[in-house]
């Protein structure tokens, strides 16, 4: 089983950034792909980007693409998305979560970690 634990979430000014931290544990050897979720308050949760975990082949939602960047560290079990250029839209509690192949779907993922809160104020 995989565990995940998000880091790195906060309250920052529209324009600024942020860098999320998903540290990956467990038996991983499963693990086709990472993607980066959220849930923004009042609306179902949506795919941000996420990560091939074979060639490291990179996928954003429109509404992300050229602000926000996935990068990982293998030494470090873990996968980072950097947040730059924040608007007040991106507000969410943002979640990672693991599957055996990529996929912008929720229910593709078998494990979630536990979310952790990004708030960007106008």
């Amino acid at each position: 089983q995989v565990q995940l634990v998000e880091s790195g979430g906060g309250l920052v000014q529209a324009g600024g950034s942020l860098r999320l931290s998903c540290a990956k544990s467990g038996r991983t050897f499963s693990v086709g792909a990472l993607g980066w979720f959220r849930r923004a308050p009042g609306k179902e949760r949506e795919f941000v980007g996420g990560i091939a975990w074979i060639g490291g082949s990179t996928y954003y939602a429109d509404s992300v693409k050229g602000r926000f960047t996935i990068s990982r560290d293998n030494a470090k079990n873990t996968v980072y998305l950097q947040m730059n250029s924040l608007k007040p839209e991106d507000t969410a509690v943002y979640y990672c979560a693991v599957g055996p192949v990529f996929s912008t779907a929720n229910e593709e993922y078998s494990a979630w970690g536990q979310g952790t809160q990004v708030t960007v104020s106008s």
